[in-house]
């Protein structure tokens, strides 16, 4: 196996383990709003997280960047929050398959720039893996080829999910972007509330 494929593996790998599940529930949020035939919108937008956190994953495994990884750990959470707090105020029209969810044009900008706090919190774990190697692009290339692809299936998955609710079980498609958008939102709070740096700014460490 070449360097490249191992670490896109690793890249595949490190987005779709369960016990990273804080950037899972990043791109289920993404998915709420949209229908199964709503694919390209979502490729684009998963492409554009992709493209924000290459940035900062960049930056920050070759050091250009420093930051607090607890602050991180907070951060990210609160953009998982928020992105469910804009699904909220989406109108779906009827629960034809047919028919396009038109959705907010801030979707796009706001998915690059939660990438930004998202390529940070990858960074620690990429940086672990480099070690001494002599060049960085190869591996910072295929790590985040990796997370992309990662991040489509996560992206098919939930499609499948909203298909199954929406054609099979006749979820109203706006009460499916409630559901699924509330049980993230619980879970972001969760993570917000048990994050270290939150215990710090409640004077609780």
């Amino acid at each position: 196996m070449s360097d490249f494929q191992l670490y896109l593996q690793l890249g595949f790998q490190h987005i779709t383990d369960v016990n990273g599940y804080d950037h899972i529930l990043f791109v289920i949020a993404l998915c709420a709003v949209y229908r199964p035939s709503d694919w390209k919108k979502l490729a684009v937008l998963v492409t554009a997280f992709t493209l924000g956190h290459s940035v900062t994953l960049a930056l920050a495994t070759l050091q250009i960047i420093t930051y607090r990884t607890e602050v991180i750990e907070f951060l990210i959470p609160i953009t998982i929050f928020l992105t469910c707090v804009l699904n909220f105020f989406h109108k779906s029209v009827d629960n034809t398959r047919f028919q396009k969810e038109k959705s907010s044009s801030l979707r796009y900008p706001m998915a690059m720039a939660f990438g930004l706090i998202h390529g940070m919190g990858f960074s620690n774990y990429l940086r672990s893996l480099l070690g001494k190697e002599e060049s960085l692009l190869n591996p910072l290339l295929a790590f985040n080829v990796g997370l992309e692809l990662g991040q489509l299936l996560i992206v098919m998955f939930t499609l499948l999910i909203s298909f199954l609710m929406l054609e099979v079980f006749r979820v109203k498609k706006h009460d499916w972007n409630l559901i699924l958008s509330g049980m993230v939102a619980g879970v972001a709070l969760t993570l917000i509330a048990s994050a270290e740096y939150f215990q710090e700014l409640m004077g609780n460490k």
